[in-house]
């Protein structure tokens, strides 16, 4: 008996020192294995899945309104190579919101379905002043409501206001905000430390219930993903260097891909990978005054990936519960989701506690909106990776493409 519970020992302390995503990979699998050969117990131990849910239901509005906040407040003034600057934080917006574009028709070309936890119905707009009428009256909730009902759009419009607010405010009280958002972050990784627990139940509950169609429903979810990935990369990026430089872009995209895209995927940290591109921008000879500025703030506001797993997401929530898409709708979906993925957090899989933001829109509840939530932890292990490797290259893409743009080299110590 002392033998079989030294060797469970071992066991576990061999898969605590994986990585997460090979935890997340075993939740699937055991899950799925659970659900299929004991469906009733595969039930019965969804409640792991409900309480993961629950956690990041709860920490998601407050994580929105404070992240937010702390970045606006915290933004530096530079005043070095401010053209520079502005034009590289112009393309990381217009590469972020061409992203969600993409994301938009490609889920419109191939819609996709999910399998929720339990039936429930959405609240689909009437009108095209209905959703603008909503969303202006959701963006104007009381601050503390917006967060006790988990109001994504007014989270998001009071942490502006308070962050833009603050950015006069003493030193102190600004350095406390980043010290609060610092804790709130580390709350959400000990809480996505959980997710192989949370993966496990949702997907045993979920195999038990509907069976291994649910599975092959998160792979084309996960394909259409890494497919409008690559199309922004070779596509939208391509199209936007090679129209500024008036040159073949491939061979700085492929460079940036080879050196900072491959180290990003595996960190699935944009925020890890800031090293790796200064580093990168010092051998592609760009001057430092700008990439020193471009690198960091690139890692915190260019997130074209996000804002494809974003819109994604929601509209497959969107589909599933049959609520009607109009033009003015979408056009909101991709602005939204261009501007919440300019504040995804950063921890692996951030982007996804912003879906609820998106799914607001169209009248979603939070519950239903943090089961699409736990739906992107089931294919995080090709998502997340995919996205970050896309996010963090581009940072060097854009800030090399301005470079090129504006002729400027790199000084002369």
């Amino acid at each position: 008996m002392l033998a079989v519970i030294i060797a469970l020992g071992d066991v576990m302390a061999l898969f605590d020192s994986k990585g997460l995503v090979f935890r997340i990979a075993v939740g699937v699998i055991v899950g799925a294995v659970l659900g299929l050969l004991a469906p009733d117990l595969g039930q019965q131990v969804g409640i792991l899945g409900e309480l993961f849910v629950g956690l990041l239901k709860a920490i998601a509005p407050m994580l929105v309104l404070v992240l937010v906040t702390s970045a606006l407040a915290n933004l530096q003034r530079s005043q070095t190579s401010r053209p520079a600057i502005s034009l590289t934080l112009l393309l990381y917006l217009l590469g972020t919101v061409g992203a969600a574009v993409v994301a938009l028709l490609l889920s419109v070309a191939f819609p996709q379905q999910l399998h929720l936890l339990s039936a429930v119905d959405g609240n689909p707009p009437g009108s095209v002043l209905a959703v603008l009428a909503d969303v202006l009256r959701r963006m104007v909730d009381n601050p503390i409501r917006a967060l006790i009902e988990a109001n994504f759009l007014a989270c998001l419009v009071w942490g502006v206001l308070f962050g833009l607010s603050f950015r006069s405010a003493p030193g102190s009280l600004r350095h406390g905000l980043a010290a609060v958002s610092e804790r709130l972050t580390e709350i959400v990784r000990w809480i996505i430390q959980l997710a192989p627990l949370g993966i496990f139940g949702l997907v045993s509950v979920t195999v038990a219930r509907v069976g291994v169609d649910a599975l092959m429903d998160y792979l084309n979810l996960a394909l259409l993903l890494v497919a409008a990935m690559l199309v922004v990369a070779f596509g939208v990026n391509a199209l936007i260097v090679g129209l500024l430089t008036r040159k073949n872009p491939y061979p700085l995209i492929l460079a940036c891909l080879r050196d900072s895209g491959i180290t990003a995927f595996f960190t699935r940290s944009s925020a890890a990978n800031i090293p790796v591109n200064l580093a990168l921008s010092e051998r592609l000879g760009l001057p430092s005054s700008l990439y020193s500025v471009t690198i960091p703030v690139g890692a915190t506001i260019n997130m074209a990936g996000a804002a494809i797993t974003i819109t994604v997401l929601t509209l497959a929530a969107v589909n599933t519960l049959g609520i009607e898409v109009g033009l003015v709708s979408s056009l909101l979906l991709c602005i939204v989701a261009a501007l919440a993925a300019c504040g995804a957090s950063g921890v692996p899989s951030g982007s996804l506690l912003l879906i609820p933001l998106a799914c607001g829109l169209f009248g979603i509840s939070a519950d239903v909106a943090m089961q699409v939530v736990a739906v992107g932890f089931v294919i995080s292990v090709v998502q997340d990776s995919a996205e970050t490797a896309l996010n963090s290259s581009t940072d060097v893409v854009f800030t090399a493409t301005v470079s090129e743009r504006l002729g400027l080299t790199r000084e002369v110590d």
